[in-house]
């Protein structure tokens, strides 16, 4: 349903250029657009600012089509529905960038925790120093609602410093942001996943940001679509970025932490074994092969999550022949270094230590070039399998 067609863009006109679109996701959020078209309304009716609200709706099924329906008599509202998966928050907000009228956008939850009332002081803050403004739960003077856990403050900081080596802005988790979208790059080579699109923007865009402070309130009314998926779809999105902006050694850090955590789970099941009789040596050998595992699974989700995918059996086979090319090294350069280096005989904790940093290199060659190969065509940077 698009209640409102696409007008031409005059670019020279005056009143495109006081002109914005406001684009907004939503999935079941018909109780909301109301209040929202509303409240944008008694904001703008005064600023002397043309507007349009957009809303990109994920085929909620929940009379928001109706319900626009009946705003669209007396305001500019219209809805454009995605009925094709992945249900996703970016994506709408890609499609809703790509249908609006207006090249001055702003992006922003349907749910009223962003305040319609300062679209007009970010629009104004956009000028020849910035590509994009925040409005910024952290920058000096902006709140978050007081009724936030301290489990939710953590969450939110902890998810927060994740992204700040991708950009220099402190509330790169923002969703409430005005832009232009002849600043922006082109549609076609954003790979967002999940709901922080200003995030992708930002670094793939290599937008310069100011940032606004803002109030931001939690929702009254519906319920929020934030659950374990969205977190981890998270960190499969801020993992793209850093593999985008710092290329092979992002790829590298991400191997070491998973071989880091395939470790504990070696740990855990070489005690656990023993724990329940095994002989020492058994639970051992017998502890090798959940890590293993483990490692292989992150790593074709994760680490080389855009590679082409093999077969899982065959590709496990091969994780598993590389890990033991790399225990190897592990070992034999244990060995050397202690039986023919004076200082390593002395330090042989630190010769441990030149073993296991040798093995993880020798594992993500191996890895990378072998395991989870890349086929002759294939990007360097793509998309994740969702």
């Amino acid at each position: 349903m698009d209640n409102t067609p696409n007008a031409p863009n005059d670019l020279e006109s005056p009143s495109h250029r006081q002109a914005v679109s406001i684009v907004v996701p939503t999935f079941r959020e018909a109780a909301n657009i109301p209040r929202l078209a509303e409240r944008i309304h008694t904001a703008l009716s005064n600023s002397g600012i043309s507007w349009e609200l957009l809303l990109v709706d994920d085929n909620s099924e929940d009379g928001s089509e109706a319900v626009v329906a009946d705003l669209a008599r007396r305001l500019p509202v219209r809805l454009v529905t995605r009925r094709h998966p992945p249900r996703d928050l970016s994506l709408s907000v890609i499609e809703g960038i790509r249908l609006c009228r207006f090249d001055r956008l702003v992006v922003m939850d349907a749910d009223l925790s962003h305040p319609p009332e300062r679209i007009a002081d970010l629009l104004a803050a956009l000028d020849a120093d910035c590509d994009m403004v925040v409005g910024s739960r952290y920058a000096p003077g902006g709140l978050i609602d007081r009724t936030w856990s301290a489990w939710r403050i953590l969450n939110s900081r902890l998810a927060t410093s994740l992204a700040l080596p991708l950009v220099g802005c402190s509330d790169p988790m923002a969703g409430f942001f005005s832009t232009d979208r002849r600043l922006l790059p082109d549609l076609q080579t954003l790979q967002p996943i999940g709901y922080k699109i200003a995030l992708e923007l930002m670094v793939r865009g290599q937008l310069r940001v100011k940032e606004l402070p803002i109030d931001f309130r939690d929702r009254s009314l519906g319920s929020s679509k934030m659950n374990w998926r969205q977190q981890l779809n998270y960190l499969r999105h801020l993992y793209r970025l850093y593999r985008y902006k710092f290329g092979g050694p992002a790829r590298l850090l991400c191997f070491g932490l998973v071989g880091a955590s395939g470790l504990v789970i070696d740990i855990a099941c070489y005690l656990g074994l023993q724990w329940i009789g095994l002989e020492h040596r058994l639970a051992r050998f017998l502890s090798f092969w959940p890590a293993v595992t483990w490692n292989w699974r992150l790593n074709r989700s994760f680490t080389f999550g855009e590679r082409h995918r093999e077969p899982r059996v065959r590709q496990w086979g091969k994780f598993v022949a590389s890990s033991l090319v790399g225990l190897s090294v592990n070992v034999g350069s244990y060995t050397l270094l202690t039986s023919y280096v004076d200082f390593f005989a002395s330090y042989r904790l630190l010769a441990l230590l030149s073993g296991v940093l040798l093995a993880t290199l020798v594992n993500f060659l191996l890895a990378n070039f072998y395991v989870y190969r890349r086929h002759s065509g294939m990007p360097i940077i793509g998309a994740s399998r969702q």
